[in-house]
């Protein structure tokens, strides 16, 4: 508040100042502007009335006023809208982790509705929806000509009750459906778990408990593989993450970085702008880093994949990410509504805006679709070849000690889980493969 009240005081001392100089040309000037403001608003003000009085049906009086404000902001971009009571104390909710619905984070594109990122084990993740759908009906009304907010109202319904909305996806003819049951979403910020000797931290959001699950995560991961020493790399997944409060983004980027600006944001007006710098402390150590992303990455999840990539912190491998580059303002309204509205693009540290281009992987790999998965004839699938060791008679090799045979058979087994990998996620075997051969040749990806 005290930013905002100074900059007032310093355009009105500034405005005072130019009156002085050219009085009569501004006060034309403004005299012109605000007849201007006031003729269209006593335009709003007389079809305001001609519906009320003369539409075919009886419209409420909140609803248009609720409705015009809606389209005022949705006209701006498409992330700016009016939150009603109940729509502002959803996101409340959602930023503490628990919220009922579907599971997806979605934008509007060419009318219809978009998925930004199905968010992991929510029943829509589990149905198989997937990034850059296009939602076109929800139980067979279209969405086209919605509002966003009303098309999220449509797939809105109690726990355990069933919605069909049509799909339209790249690369399939024609529309499908999908069923879904709606579910109570709980949001786990932070999964980890240990690929050989590689920590892999899946982040879903970033919501209030973001950061604390991350740190505690890893702490955990460390200590079962037997410290940091024994640790050749951190996967950081932001695959399918929409997003959330630039907060948690901060933190996130700033546990892997000592130093250096995160994040900068600039809005209309100079003073507006802002700029977020790393404190110092790496939880990972100096340890390598990769940070996977694809189209479903979006917003807070740009800002550290962009910070990190930036400071050559970490390699950021996948597909480009959805490129949501701007920062929306929750402003509370009297009677307990609110309004989402865009104040401010960020930038990454080297001074680039992703708004629109999104952040371009440093090794572009793409994951093999569910489609592609399943269609694999067996008769294309390679046989193990056989060598020395499988031909009956071979002599024995009396070179190695037990101990290099017991090294040798956990190679293999290594080898084995790294080939399962790659079946089961392309993307994250070939991150680990990176932080391995940098763990072999000495790489610290300082």
């Amino acid at each position: 508040m005290k930013k905002f009240l100074m900059a007032a005081a310093i355009g009105i001392v500034t405005g005072a100042v130019a009156t002085t100089q050219v009085a009569a040309p501004l006060l034309a000037q403004q005299n012109d502007d605000s007849s201007s403001v006031y003729e269209q608003l006593d335009l709003f003000g007389d079809i305001f009335e001609r519906i009320r009085a003369q539409y075919v049906e009886e419209v409420e009086t909140d609803e248009l006023i609720e409705a015009a404000i809606n389209g005022m902001l949705t006209s701006l971009d498409p992330h700016s809208s009016y939150l009603s009571p109940d729509d502002a104390e959803n996101m409340q909710v959602q930023t503490r982790g628990e919220f009922g619905g579907l599971g997806i984070e979605v934008t509007q594109e060419d009318g219809f509705v978009k998925v930004v990122s199905p968010m992991d084990g929510t029943p829509a993740d589990q149905a198989g929806i997937e990034a850059g759908d296009y939602i076109t009906h929800v139980d067979g009304e279209s969405v086209l000509g919605l509002t966003l907010n009303d098309a999220v109202d449509l797939m809105r319904g109690p726990v355990g009750s069933e919605i069909v909305i049509t799909v339209v996806r790249e690369g399939r003819a024609e529309p499908f459906d999908v069923s879904i049951i709606r579910d109570t979403i709980e949001l786990t910020a932070v999964r980890a778990r240990t690929e050989r000797d590689t920590v892999v931290l899946r982040v879903t959001t970033f919501n209030d408990n973001t950061y604390p699950n991350l740190e505690s995560s890893l702490e955990e991961q460390v200590e079962k593989i037997g410290g940091m020493d024994q640790v050749s790399g951190v996967v950081l997944d932001l695959r399918n993450n929409p997003g959330g409060l630039l907060s948690q983004a901060i933190k996130v980027a700033d546990a892997f970085l000592d130093k250096g600006e995160i994040v900068s944001t600039r809005g209309r007006e100079p003073q507006d702008g802002d700029r977020f710098n790393a404190t110092p402390g790496d939880l990972a150590e100096g340890k390598p880093i990769v940070v996977l992303i694809n189209g479903g990455s979006a917003s807070a999840s740009e800002i550290v994949a962009g910070a990190l990539q930036d400071h050559n912190r970490a390699i950021v491998v996948g597909t480009k990410s959805f490129g949501k580059g701007s920062v929306q303002t929750v402003m509370p309204l009297r009677g307990n509504g609110a309004i989402r509205l865009t104040t401010a693009r960020y930038y990454t540290p080297s001074g680039r805006s992703i708004q629109a281009l999104g952040v371009s992987p440093d090794i572009l790999v793409t994951q093999p679709s569910r489609s592609d998965d399943t269609a694999e004839d067996e008769e294309t699938t390679p046989r193990p070849g056989r060598s020395e060791n499988d031909l009956r008679g071979r002599l024995s090799n009396d070179s190695l000690s037990e101990e290099e045979r017991r090294q040798i058979e956990e190679d293999r087994k290594q080898a084995e889980e790294a080939a399962k990998l790659r079946e089961e996620d392309y993307q994250l075997a070939y991150a680990v493969d990176i932080l391995r051969g940098l763990s072999v040749m000495g790489g610290n990806g300082n």
